[in-house]
């Protein structure tokens, strides 16, 4: 179980950004992640009325977590997560539902909301590269949801007002312009 404040900035990108990012950091020469993600609410949308995000992440190697995403003051998101066994994860999947003990349960449970009522919404995959870079950990993600195809390009931070002007920065040195998106579960939401 890990608890961390997540403070990210993103901007969705074109195609040729995406690929001036992908060839200035030698991406192609880099490791990837491919993981799916499995977005998870309430039939009267208990979840989204909290502005919470519950999703299970299955990676390639059939490796899993589930993380509930929970507003905080201020621009970040406190993120749970539980790590998922590989059993775990395909018992959940086909059963359709999350852990009922863990951090994340627990969180859910502090809210009112009831797990038994959890059902898939929407699921999205998502091909990630990841780089550290002295200003935070950029990430370049290619997702697909419904009959969508988009980038998406990240910078998770630790700082939020050095994190914001490094971001505005980094976009002004490849002259990519800041496209605002909704984050990645209502995307796939909006597009199932």
């Amino acid at each position: 179980m890990a608890q961390e404040l997540e403070i990210e900035f993103k901007t969705l990108l074109h195609a040729s950004d995406y690929q001036k990012i992908y060839q200035h950091y030698q991406f192609d020469k880099q490791p990837y992640t491919d993981q799916t993600n499995i977005y998870f609410d309430t039939p009267d949308q208990q979840l989204r009325q909290q502005r919470f995000g519950l999703r299970i992440r299955r990676f390639r190697d059939d490796q899993g977590e589930l993380t509930l995403k929970c507003p905080t003051k201020g621009h970040g998101l406190l993120e749970i997560t539980d790590t998922l066994s590989k059993e775990q994860l395909v018992n959940l999947l086909q059963n359709q539902t999350i852990l009922t003990s863990g951090a994340v349960a627990e969180k859910l449970l502090e809210s009112s909301i009831a797990i038994e009522q959890l059902q898939p919404i929407a699921s999205l995959r998502t091909k990630r590269y990841e780089l550290q870079l002295p200003i935070g950990l950029l990430a370049l993600d290619e997702s697909w949801y419904g009959k969508i195809h988009d980038y998406e390009l990240e910078l998770e931070v630790t700082d939020e007002v050095q994190g914001k002007a490094d971001f505005k920065s980094l976009l002004e040195t490849f002259q990519i312009p800041y496209t605002p998106g909704e984050n990645k579960i209502m995307r796939a939401i909006s597009n199932q």
